[in-house]
């Protein structure tokens, strides 16, 4: 039997979005992550304030298939590696930040790439399907998805509780149906979440501060929301 492309694992296929072989496509795929508990920062700018920098906190530290480590952010509608962050106009990646000892640097710190291959020679896993969780880990970052289906006449918060990583690479919000809440807290696995995926009105992710001053009706966190619907 001839080779062809799709007995080479689609070599030559070429994916229209990001220029890549389906090969290269799936050996970026995420396979382990590290949740981001010391309080590190991704550090962007935006063509709006050209002399100014901005830091959001980082979630977790993604290890990808081809040995890569990106630290991740919730921004705008999906979970996005740090150094893929390049709109002019909503921001630009251009490094990372420890507040501690206010220092900028612009690889993931080494601690992290030794657990992130550590865990993942440990755990092997044997999946069947592209869907199945390959690990969950808990927002320690207070972010929340914003919910409209009115286009922004009115909104919803919901808290994102955890993040699944699938099989297939993606990574999804996990978000709590209240009418099947049995226990509280609701923690990471439970069986009343539901990937925000499913929510048609989803819009967009905030961080915890945004999201509270969105709660208290704050003009500015408004007027940052009319913004991003007008940019839609």
């Amino acid at each position: 039997m001839t080779d062809t492309p799709m007995a080479s694992e689609h070599s030559n296929v070429i994916d229209i979005f990001s220029g890549r072989t389906w090969s290269e496509q799936k050996q970026r795929r995420f396979i382990r992550m590290a949740p981001e508990i010391d309080g590190l920062d991704m550090l962007y700018s935006n063509e709006q304030h050209p002399n100014k920098l901005f830091t959001l906190k980082i979630l977790a530290w993604g290890l990808r298939e081809n040995g890569e480590v990106d630290g991740l952010v919730p921004w705008m509608n999906q979970l996005m590696p740090c150094t893929e962050i390049d709109d002019p106009f909503h921001g630009s990646w251009q490094g990372y930040y420890d507040a501690g000892i206010e220092e900028v640097f612009f690889e993931p710190p080494a601690h992290k790439i030794i657990e992130l291959d550590s865990a993942a020679d440990y755990y092997q896993f044997e999946c069947e399907s592209e869907e199945e969780v390959l690990q969950e880990i808990p927002d320690n970052i207070g972010t929340h998805a914003v919910l409209s289906g009115d286009g922004f006449e009115s909104i919803t918060l919901a808290e994102v509780v955890s993040w699944q990583l699938l099989q297939s690479g993606e990574i999804s919000a996990m978000l709590i149906d209240e009418s099947k809440v049995t226990t509280t807290p609701v923690l990471p696995g439970d069986d009343c979440l539901f990937s925000v995926g499913e929510r048609e009105d989803f819009q967009y992710f905030f961080q915890h501060h945004i999201a509270n001053k969105l709660k208290e009706k704050d003009p500015e966190a408004i007027a940052a929301i009319a913004s991003l619907m007008n940019r839609s």
